[in-house]
């Protein structure tokens, strides 16, 4: 492709939507013609275990709908495969790029990516500028007096609440924008087969959510037989819609809802600040405990063969549809890491590995909480009953019937572990192994 004029780039990454983007507006604005762009990142993609992995069918399918979203302008989208520093390196070819926008990631990877990219453009007289975007408050905005950060959520969310009464959110109209794109040719999308990847089988949720949902949210939320959360979380995730529209809809209708979306920022900021947290505990005494090696009880939990019918159904949901109702997700965590006794590494493994709305971030504070190793998590000696549960959240056995129909008969298989039993055994561990320190 002949260079023709100054463009600027914006790379989209976890923001896939032209409405209320705040890099995209930044870049709209530049003065130069804005090519929009996308790399399916082949450092990530490899590391994905299932070729049909319904993540990238659901970007693949959301950068279809983009281009035609932006048909009407004459531009297009330039959706590249490869690894991130040999795909910039083709563009300033194709291109003559005079400055790239795009918006923080906060992951680890993510971070080395951008720096890499960030050093290659300045040895070419690019600039290269992230914005906020997919969070209302990032690092250190939200912080105690001493500026030191928060490792326990209530004082946090008290002052995220507060500092969102006094720094409103505002929504940039970059959708008003679009006739500022590079105007060319549309150019095709890598096929699912050009970047490795078959069409997924499963559906995906929508981003509508009712209004009586959000009204009732606070007494369902916890029912998993109800149909009552939002399911938003995969749209989260891949900025397909905007966090600060969403806050707006949680203080309108559900104060719970929103403090939900307060504790994904906090386990964002905790990730931040605590990076050992990927792949260790964040107390490191707990990184003492001695987890036991059990293939066949793993196995029996990933399957959901554990003859415990709220963790089998949990565990039937994710596998079927790539979600699991949140209440349940603690259910199974709890189950994993206290009777069986098993790293919890290897449930977020196989949750990071399942989950439509994966999040490095709150998928590792969640496990760590079950686990009792992370931040402001629950006490070592708090084990879910799995009856206890079923009779509190699911008592008329609505999601148990669903995903485990057979509980009842003679085929489905015994308790892989007595409850009584592992509950003695998981205490006697842990406080072995705490008290070792």
């Amino acid at each position: 492709m002949a260079k023709i004029e100054s463009v600027c780039i914006f790379w989209f990454r976890r923001d896939l939507r032209w409405k209320d983007n705040t890099g995209l507006y930044q870049a709209l604005k530049s003065g130069n013609p804005v090519v929009p762009l996308f790399i399916f990142d082949s450092d990530i993609l490899n590391k994905l275990e299932d070729r049909d992995d319904a993540r990238v069918d659901f970007i693949h399918r959301r950068l279809t709908e983009m281009q035609e979203e932006i048909r009407h302008t004459g531009s297009t989208l330039d959706v590249r495969f490869g690894h991130p520093e040999t795909v910039w390196k083709t563009l300033l070819q194709d291109y003559d790029v005079k400055d790239v926008y795009t918006n923080h990631d906060y992951e680890p990877y993510a971070q080395e990516r951008d720096q890499k990219i960030s050093d290659f453009l300045k040895k070419h007289n690019v600039t290269f500028q992230t914005c906020k975007d997919q969070v209302i408050f990032e690092r250190n905005e939200v912080v105690k007096d001493d500026g030191k950060p928060y490792t326990v959520y209530t004082p946090y969310s008290r002052k995220w609440i507060a500092r969102l009464k006094s720094h409103r959110p505002e929504s940039l109209p970059s959708e008003a924008r679009l006739d500022h794109l590079y105007k060319q040719k549309q150019r095709p999308i890598p096929t699912h087969a050009e970047i490795g990847f078959s069409s997924s089988k499963l559906s995906f949720p929508g981003t509508l959510i009712p209004e009586s949902l959000l009204a009732n949210y606070a007494d369902t939320r916890n029912l998993p037989g109800v149909d009552g959360t939002s399911k938003i979380g995969l749209h989260l995730r891949f900025g397909t819609v905007s966090i600060r529209e969403l806050v707006r809809l949680a203080e309108q209708h559900s104060f719970s809802w929103l403090n939900e979306l307060c504790w994904r920022e906090f386990y964002m900021m905790i990730l931040w600040h605590f990076p050992h947290v990927v792949g260790a505990a964040f107390k490191p005494a707990y990184d003492r405990i001695p987890w036991r090696t059990d293939e066949k009880a793993y196995q029996a939990w990933c399957e959901g063969k554990t003859g415990y019918p709220i963790v089998d159904a949990g565990m039937r949901e994710l596998n079927t549809t790539g979600y699991m109702h949140n209440r349940v997700r603690m259910v199974v965590a709890s189950f994993l890491t206290k009777h069986l006794l098993i790293d919890w590494r290897l449930g977020e493994a196989w949750f990071a590995r399942k989950l439509l709305d994966f999040e490095l971030s709150s998928n590792n504070g969640g496990w760590q909480w079950a686990a009792g190793s992370g931040c402001d998590a629950a006490p070592y000696f708090r084990v879910f009953n799995p009856y206890e549960q079923t009779r509190k959240f699911d008592p008329d056995l609505v999601y148990i019937n669903k995903w485990v129909p057979e509980h009842a008969e003679f085929s489905y298989p015994k308790p892989i572990v007595d409850h009584k039993e592992a509950r003695e055994r998981c205490l006697d561990v842990y406080k072995r192994a705490l008290a070792a320190g």
